[in-house]
């Protein structure tokens, strides 16, 4: 682990080579796993008023989820997430042919809203971990179906923080953003 500020990032973060690969994945993130992705509490708001800005990008089945579950849920250990369509893909799901993509990121694209997408789905395969102490953790969360990312970004020798840079820096800002720069040097010896 590297400590900045209040952060603890682990090393993988900045030596794993990555660069997502929709073309291969597919967008199975959003669609794979236990739950839906989890959610900052300041987004909460943003979705139920952003909601008619992005729900004309939303799936059927999405916009059925929202309005049976609500905006977000709540899974058992108090994480709030984004509901599922019948437990699997997110619910602000939409597709592209056989890719699934965010419907919000799609409503952004186009000028409807000005919130890119959860930070969570931004940051990912980052996850971050609030301490109780107020520090906050990042760390890489390895997924098989995250595979062809680990391939691509490691053909064009991209760290994975570097993928990153701009959810990085929309979380944690710039300075920060090129500290993480500075801990790779010295990681790696370059």
């Amino acid at each position: 682990m590297i400590e900045l500020d209040d952060k603890l990032i682990s090393e993988d973060v900045l030596t794993v080579r990555f660069r997502c690969d929709l073309a291969r994945c597919k967008g199975m993130c959003c669609v794979e796993g236990d739950g839906g992705a989890p959610l900052e509490e300041d987004e909460i708001d943003i979705l139920e008023e952003q909601y008619p800005a992005f729900k004309p990008f939303m799936t059927p089945e999405g916009i059925a989820a929202i309005e049976r579950e609500g905006f977000f849920v709540v899974d058992g250990t108090g994480e709030l997430l984004t509901p599922l369509v019948d437990g699997c893909e997110c619910a602000y799901s939409r597709r592209e042919g056989d890719v699934t993509l965010c419907a919000i990121e799609a409503a952004f694209n186009n000028g409807a809203t000005s919130f890119r997408k959860p930070l969570s789905c931004h940051l990912y395969p980052v996850r971050l971990i609030r301490f109780g102490d107020g520090r906050t953790g990042l760390n890489y969360h390895r997924w098989e179906i995250c595979h062809s990312a680990l391939q691509c970004g490691g053909q064009e020798g991209v760290p994975l923080y570097r993928a990153l840079r701009e959810p990085l820096i929309r979380c944690f800002g710039e300075e920060f953003f090129e500290a993480l720069g500075q801990a790779e040097k010295f990681l790696t010896g370059g």
